[in-house]
C-alpha cells in the first residue's frame, strides 16, 4: 500500500491521526493555491477550511480516483470559483454573504451526522459567557472584524482578541471528543453549515 492508499484507507476508516496528518501536509499550499483565485487569504483559509470539514463529514462517501493531494486541489479550485460567482451575484445585487447559497452545501448535504454536528457546535456556543459568546458571534456569524467589534462594543480590540481566544479555548475543549482537535479551526467556517 502506497502513502496516498494508506491515507485515503484511514481517513475513510475515520481516523484522526490520518485526518490531522492529511491536514496538516496540505493545508498552507492549498491555502496558498486559493489565494491566487480569491485574492484574500482569509477567505482563501476559509474555504479551504469548509473543504476539509466537508471531506470529515463525508469521509466514508468520497470517491477518490486520484491522489488526494489531486484531490484537494482540484475541489479548492472549484470552491474558489464557486466563491467567485457568488462574490459576483453579491455584488450586483448587494446581497449579503449568509443569504447567499453555502459552499458547503452545495452537494445537498443533508444527513444526520452534519446535523449532530451543528447541534454539537451550537450547543457548545450556547454554553460560552454571554458577553464572550456575543463576541464570538459578531466574529464567526456577522463577519465584523476585531477592531469592528471593538468599536461596536466599546472595548479594546485587546479585549476582543482575549475573549475570542478563550472561547476557541472552549470551544476546543467542550467538543474534543466528538472532532479531530484541529477540526475546530472549522468553526471560522460555521456559517457555511447555517
Amino acid at each position: 500500500m502506497d502513502d496516498q492508499q494508506r491515507l485515503l484507507h484511514g481517513l475513510k476508516k475515520g481516523d484522526k491521526e490520518v485526518f490531522e496528518e492529511i491536514y496538516r501536509l496540505y493545508y498552507a499550499p492549498l491555502c496558498f493555491y486559493c489565494l491566487r483565485y480569491v485574492g484574500d487569504m482569509e477567505e482563501a483559509k476559509e474555504l479551504v477550511q469548509g473543504l476539509f470539514l466537508k471531506i470529515w463529514v463525508r469521509r466514508q462517501e468520497l470517491k477518490i480516483n486520484t491522489s488526494i493531494k489531486s484531490y484537494l486541489y482540484k475541489s479548492v479550485h472549484n470552491y474558489a470559483l464557486n466563491y467567485l460567482k457568488q462574490e459576483q451575484v453579491r455584488k450586483k445585487y448587494r446581497i449579503e454573504k449568509e443569504h447567499l447559497p453555502k459552499i458547503a452545501s452545495e452537494n445537498g448535504l443533508h444527513n444526520l451526522e452534519e446535523k449532530e454536528l451543528k447541534l454539537m457546535i451550537k450547543n457548545a456556543i450556547l454554553m460560552l459567557p454571554e458577553k464572550r459568546r456575543k463576541i464570538f458571534e459578531l466574529n464567526r456569524f456577522e463577519h465584523m472584524k476585531y477592531n469592528q467589534i471593538a468599536e461596536h462594543l466599546s472595548i479594546s480590540v485587546k479585549t476582543v482578541e482575549a475573549q475570542m481566544s478563550k472561547s476557541l479555548e472552549f470551544l476546543r475543549k467542550a467538543l474534543k471528543e466528538y472532532l479531530p482537535a484541529f477540526i475546530l479551526v472549522f468553526l471560522s467556517i460555521w456559517h457555511m453549515l447555517n
